[in-house]
C-alpha cells in the first residue's frame, strides 16, 4: 500500500506499526515510549492501536530496559527497546554486551536474542551533552552486535523492518538531526532492506565519499558542489557499520583510486579508522593518495552553537577532496 511522503521519524514508527500489525511477538518498550509516543514521537499512537501489553512505558531506568529486552528475546518475543538518547545507554550496555551478543554463542545456538535497541543519536539540535553522542564505535567493536544506522526516510523503513525480523541483536541508531529534515515517499509494503550491505547513492569516477547517518547529507551537497568544479565523486552510504561492507568499499576505491570517510564522531578510534585500515590493508595497491577522514574532534560534543564547530560541514569535506586530488 502507498504512503504519503513522510520524515525519518514517521517512517520508523510506520515500520513499528507494521512488524507489530504483522507479527503479535513484537512489543516495545521504553521510557515515555507509550502515553507520550516517545519523546521524538517515533512511537505515537502505537499504544492507543496495540494496547499496553505491547506498548510498555519503562521506569527511569536504562539498565532495566535493557535486561527486559534481553529476557524478552530469549523467551520467544521480540523486543524493540528505545533508550531516549545515546547518552543515555551505558547502563544498559552491561546486559547488551555481557548477554545479548553472546546468547547464541554462549549456549551454542539453542537461543538467540532477536531484540532491537533504537536510540536517536548524534548533535545538531543543540542540546545538552548526552543528547548530541556519536558513540557508535562502543558498539561496533562488539562481536555478536549488528550497528545499523538508517540516512533517510526509505532505508528507516526498510532497515528497521530487516532489524526487527532479524535473529540476533540490533542496535539501531537514528540520527536525530534529520528525523524531520527532509521528506520522501515511502510504500508502506513490508519490504525490508538488506542489512550489512553499503548503498552507493551517487556514481562517480574521481574520488570515492563513505559517510553513514546525518553526514550522509552533508556529503551528498558537497559531491553535488564538487561536481560543478568538475570532480566527480562516489557517494556510499555504510549503512550498517557492522559488520561492514568492505566489498562495495573497496570496489569503489578501485574504480576512483581515492577515498574520503566522513563521521561526525570523534575521531580517535571511531568507525572510519577501521574503514580505512581495512582499505589500506586490502586496497592499498588501488590507491592514489592516502585515504582521508573528515570527523568530529577528540573531545566532549560542546553546548549549544559551538556545537556547529564541532560538525563536520561541506566546506570541510570540500578541502578534504581537493586535499586527496592534489596528492603526488
Amino acid at each position: 500500500m502507498s504512503h504519503e511522503t513522510i520524515t525519518m521519524v514517521e517512517a520508523v514508527n510506520l515500520a513499528l506499526a507494521h512488524e507489530m500489525e504483522k507479527d503479535d511477538s513484537v512489543v516495545l518498550l521504553g521510557e515515555d515510549v507509550g502515553t507520550n509516543g516517545g519523546v521524538f514521537r517515533a512511537t505515537v499512537g502505537l499504544k492507543e492501536r496495540f494496547g499496553n501489553r505491547r506498548v510498555m512505558d519503562t521506569p527511569l531506568a536504562e539498565a532495566l530496559i535493557g535486561g527486559l529486552a534481553v529476557g524478552m528475546a530469549a523467551q520467544g518475543l521480540k523486543p524493540v527497546a528505545e533508550i531516549q538518547f545515546m547518552g543515555f545507554v551505558f547502563p544498559a550496555m552491561e546486559h547488551v554486551i555481557c548477554h545479548a551478543a553472546r546468547l547464541r554463542n554462549r549456549t551454542r545456538s539453542r537461543l538467540s536474542c532477536p531484540m532491537v535497541l533504537r536510540a536517536p543519536f548524534g548533535g545538531g539540535i543543540h542540546a545538552p551533552e548526552h543528547h548530541s553522542e556519536s558513540t557508535e564505535s562502543l558498539f561496533a567493536h562488539i562481536p555478536g552486535l549488528r550497528v545499523v544506522i538508517p540516512s533517510s526516510p526509505a532505508r528507516a523503513y526498510g532497515l528497521l523492518l530487516a532489524a526487527i525480523r532479524n535473529p540476533d541483536p540490533v542496535i539501531f541508531l537514528e540520527p536525530k538531526r534529520i528525523y524531520r529534515a527532509s521528506k520522501q515517499p515511502v510504500e508502506d509494503n513490508g519490504v525490508a532492506l538488506p542489512l550489512d550491505t553499503c548503498f552507493t547513492l551517487r556514481e562517480g569516477s574521481d574520488l570515492t565519499l563513505i559517510s553513514w547517518g546525518a553526514m550522509i547529507k552533508e556529503t551528498l551537497e558537497s559531491a553535488e558542489e564538487l561536481a560543478e568544479e568538475g570532480i566527480s565523486c562516489e557517494v556510499i552510504d555504510v549503512a550498517t557499520i557492522s559488520p561492514l561492507d568492505m566489498d562495495t568499499i573497496l570496489a569503489s576505491v578501485a574504480k576512483t583510486g581515492r577515498c574520503v570517510i566522513v563521521h561526525e564522531a570523534s575521531r580517535n578510534l571511531g568507525v572510519g579508522a577501521e574503514i580505512a585500515a581495512t582499505i589500506a590493508e586490502k586496497g592499498l595497491l588501488d590507491l592514489q593518495a592516502p585515504p582521508v577522514r573528515v570527523t568530529g574532534y577528540d573531545t566532549v560534543m560542546p553546548y549549544f552553537r559551538l556545537e556547529n564547530h564541532f560538525m563536520p560541514n561541506t566546506a570541510d569535506i570540500k578541502d578534504a577532496v581537493r586535499q586527496t586530488l592534489e596528492f603526488v
